[in-house]
């Protein structure tokens, strides 16, 4: 009789919850510039989801960078996001970008193409790559790829 129960409730545990559903990745919103000082600028973005599964996971974002004007200048690290179960949610991604990433590099004109940006007060902004959604050894990966332009405010 023990062994019935310990089925039925291994059996439910594994088949209630819908884990086999994977997260829907809406969209990259709100990239702004947070702050900017002399030795870093501070970009700060909106990865926005929905989770339809009984149960969370985690999502990392190892592997986005951040190119402005077509030139990579950062890398986006924080720490594993935890989904909650049967919710939309928001992760937010921050980047903090050294300043001598730009005046060190000539590649492409990306100090002449930074100089134009700000005579016209526009800057262009791509977050690209992938966030890594992690739950009970299931794993799925969701392309990242978002271009704005962000007005520059003196």
């Amino acid at each position: 009789m023990k062994n019935i129960l310990y089925f039925s409730l291994l059996f439910l545990l594994i088949f209630g919850c819908s884990v086999q559903k994977e997260p829907v990745f809406v969209k990259v919103d709100n990239v702004k510039v947070v702050s900017f000082a002399a030795d870093t600028i501070k970009l700060k973005a909106i990865a926005f989801f929905e989770n339809p599964n009984d149960v969370g996971g985690k999502i990392s974002t190892d592997d986005l960078a951040v190119f402005v004007n077509d030139t990579e200048v950062a890398q986006i690290f924080s720490e594993d996001f935890k989904v909650p179960a049967r919710d939309n949610f928001s992760i937010p991604l921050i980047a903090h970008i050294p300043t001598k990433n730009f005046l060190n590099s000539n590649k492409n004109g990306m100090l002449e193409g930074l100089i134009n940006s700000f005579i016209s007060k526009k800057i262009s902004v791509r977050i690209k790559g992938n966030l890594e959604y992690v739950v009970f050894g299931f794993k799925r990966d969701f392309l990242v790829d978002k271009t704005e332009e962000i007005k520059i405010k003196f």
